[in-house]
Formats: C-alpha cells, sequence, structure tokens
C-alpha cells in the first residue's frame, strides 16, 4: 500500500507543477483536480513547517541537546503522520476520496506540527513577541 501512495503522491506532485496555475481551486470538480489542490496546499503547509523548524534551530543554537531533541521529534513525527495517514487512505481505499483525504490527512497534521514548534520553540513565556508570527492551523 505503501507504494501505491508513494505513486499516487508522485503523480501528483509532477502534474500539479506542470499545472499548478492552470487550475482554479476554487472550482475543482474533478478528482485529479481536488487531488493536485489538495497537494499544493500540503506542499505550502510543509515549506511553511520547515521554516519554522530552521528557524526553531537557529533560535536555540545555543543548546545543541535541544536541537538533537527537536530533529529526534521531528523524526518521530514524520514516522507517525505517515503512518496516520496511511491508515486515513486504508480507511478510504474503495474510493476515488481515498487520496484526497490521505493528502488532507497530511496537511492538517503538517498544520498542527507547525503550530507545536511555534508555540514550543519560538515563543516566551513572558511578553516578549514570538520569533515568528502564529501559525494559522
Amino acid at each position: 500500500m505503501n507504494k501505491y501512495i508513494i505513486l499516487v503522491f508522485a503523480a501528483f506532485s509532477l502534474s500539479v507543477s506542470a499545472s499548478e496555475t492552470a487550475i482554479d481551486c476554487d472550482k475543482a470538480i474533478t478528482t485529479m483536480d481536488t487531488n493536485q489542490c489538495a497537494a499544493m496546499d500540503l506542499r505550502v503547509a510543509d515549506d511553511e513547517m520547515h521554516k519554522y523548524l530552521r528557524t526553531s534551530y537557529q533560535h536555540n543554537d545555543y543548546d545543541p541537546e535541544l536541537i538533537v531533541s527537536i530533529k529526534l521529534a521531528q523524526k518521530d513525527w514524520e514516522t507517525y503522520m505517515k503512518s496516520h495517514c496511511d491508515s486515513v487512505y486504508t480507511q478510504w481505499r474503495e474510493g476515488t476520496i481515498r487520496g484526497v483525504m490521505a493528502i488532507s490527512c497530511k496537511t492538517k497534521l503538517t498544520k498542527q506540527r507547525t503550530h507545536d514548534i511555534w508555540e514550543n520553540f519560538l515563543t516566551y513565556m513572558d511578553s516578549t513577541p514570538p520569533v515568528l508570527p502564529e501559525p494559522q492551523k
């Protein structure tokens, strides 16, 4: 099953790159368009998460042990996200909606992870402004 998800995601990634500007996601009707729009949303969320992650490394570079810990947590989170969203894909395996459901699962968890990174590693306990603005969930 993992092979199928990788193949589906790779196909969408390639087709999204080629036709990203041609799709009006507000008017997406076909399964392919819906999946492409979901893949674009995931890419935006993933880029934002990695921006917050890189910033958390820089902001906390005075504490190498913390950086190692954040990186381990990120690796564990990626394993969890993949496993969980693979389960969502399996739940919907009989329908064409399976792709968008799995991609949407990844997007939701990625946005939550970004917020967790911000809340735990880029904010202060006092009224000092956060290092980056609060990400949207």
